[in-house]
């Protein structure tokens, strides 16, 4: 906060107090039906001995579950009468998800101004062996558009504030099919896949994934941003996973390096080069708690010219000394701490990330971030999550003076997200959030980032 007059000291004070009242009451909304229930996160004596519900979770948690919304459905279209099942039976699956961001930068930055905008995901799941066409065949259908005005020009920040409402084609309202992906599976163990296909379900991790509109928004929590300089989002390609009890453990994919989110791409297949990537994700159990170890590797033979224009990540369009071929390598992990007696699919704990990348052809040359999150302890809202966390991008040296000369000076940049999502009805969440960004940049104030997002599943 260095450089803040009093005056705007106090400001920035006065707006991160009312939104923390705001978390307050959002979070603590129906903490009534808890004290009905008994059933309290992380402690399993009291739920166990719950008296005025009925013994053991079942009953404790049932309580909860019914009690916290008038609607089962998931879905704000419900279930079609009936439709929606019976297709779901038969093979197919349709999910459909609106997100909005009213955000904007109260303090710092180079714009203070609120923006909205929003993301449209439509995905088809096709079994085609429920569908009587071939057995072990699955099809993935996606489509994704954008609306409205982000924050990519006002943070100063070169990790997007809400990633999400940059896909899949910046500065386009059009509806792009990202994902037309064909998985013929052999066992219950191995499957290959080939198609269109997009890379942000990559790097998976409990606590900080969520591909920007269910857990973290900033682009420095939700992926590592090492590897976006050799993994389009979304383009042709092909490969096989090896998986344990329906969990990926290894994946290897060979891409086609050209970002085609707006064509077929089958023109430009191979045209500069190939991608390759590869992840090893191993569930653990340290302290009898569920967790993974991620390890992964990229490479292309692209020729590289200049940063380009990659929505994910905001950077002039400037040359820079051609480059053939660049790497990346990166980890993460996540660990609970502690798990829900009463459902075991529930708990928080921490995560973390770090990555290497190409100094001659990555911007980014090293990369860390680390954080907690997961499901909400509070006692009634055992649907809302949560998450604080830190990132830190170095600027690769071979590239840090291009930059220099196009933005007047820059250095390593950090930030820190925190939010919480509460869970409104099955079908609808909404998430205050707050982001402090250090951009690194000559002439530019940290940037205090405040704003709601909301989704809703059709």
């Amino acid at each position: 906060m260095c450089g803040l007059s009093e005056i705007n000291l106090k400001s920035v004070i006065k707006r991160f107090w009312t939104l923390g009242i705001a978390l307050a009451v959002v979070a603590s909304s129906q903490l009534a039906m808890a004290d009905e229930a008994s059933c309290l996160f992380g402690d399993p004596d009291l739920c166990l001995k719950s008296n005025s519900i009925g013994s053991g979770c079942d009953a404790c948690c049932g309580v909860l579950d019914e009690g916290c919304f008038s609607s089962s459905s998931p879905y704000l279209t419900g279930d079609w009468g009936g439709l929606r099942t019976d297709l779901a039976e038969s093979g197919m699956n349709f999910q459909a998800n609106l997100t909005t961001f009213n955000f904007g930068v109260v303090e710092g930055g180079l714009d203070r101004k609120f923006r909205y905008s929003g993301h449209g995901d439509y995905l088809v799941n096709i079994d085609a062996g429920k569908l009587g066409i071939q057995e072990g065949l699955f099809v993935k259908l996606r489509a994704e558009h954008r609306f409205g005005q982000t924050l990519d020009g006002s943070t100063g920040a070169f990790m997007p504030s809400t990633i999400s409402s940059s896909l899949p084609v910046p500065d386009s309202d059009e509806i792009y099919l990202t994902n037309v992906l064909f998985t013929q599976a052999f066992s219950e163990n191995f499957a290959v896949f080939f198609g269109k296909m997009d890379t942000f379900d990559g790097d998976a991790n409990a606590f900080a994934h969520g591909r920007g509109t269910k857990q973290f928004s900033n682009l420095g929590m939700v992926i590592n941003p090492i590897a976006l300089r050799t993994v389009p989002y979304s383009t042709l390609g092909a490969g096989f996973v090896w998986m344990e009890n329906g969990e990926p453990i290894f994946t290897f994919t060979l891409l086609n390096p050209e970002d085609t989110a707006s064509t077929v791409g089958i023109s430009d297949l191979f045209a500069e080069g190939i991608s390759m990537a590869a992840e090893l994700r191993l569930p653990t159990n340290f302290f009898g708690k569920p967790g993974h170890q991620l390890f992964a590797g990229t490479w292309s033979s692209r020729d590289y010219t200049s940063l380009g224009q990659d929505p994910r990540i905001i950077l002039p369009n400037v040359p820079i000394n051609q480059t053939s071929g660049s790497w990346s390598m990166y980890y993460n992990f996540d660990q609970y701490l502690v798990t829900d007696p009463c459902d075991p699919t529930r708990g928080w704990g921490v995560f973390g990330r770090a990555g290497l990348g190409d100094d001659e052809a990555n911007p980014l040359a090293w990369f860390l971030s680390f954080g907690v999150g997961g499901s909400s302890p509070l006692p009634g809202r055992n649907h809302d999550g949560f998450g604080a966390g830190w990132y830190y991008n170095g600027i690769s040296d071979e590239i840090g003076p291009i930059l220099n000369l196009a933005l007047g000076g820059v250095n390593d940049g950090h930030g820190l997200e925190f939010f919480y999502r509460a869970q409104i009805t099955p079908w609808f969440d909404v998430t205050p959030d707050v982001q402090i960004l250090f951009p690194g940049r000559t002439g530019v104030d940290t940037a205090y980032v405040m704003g709601l997002r909301s989704n809703i599943s059709f």
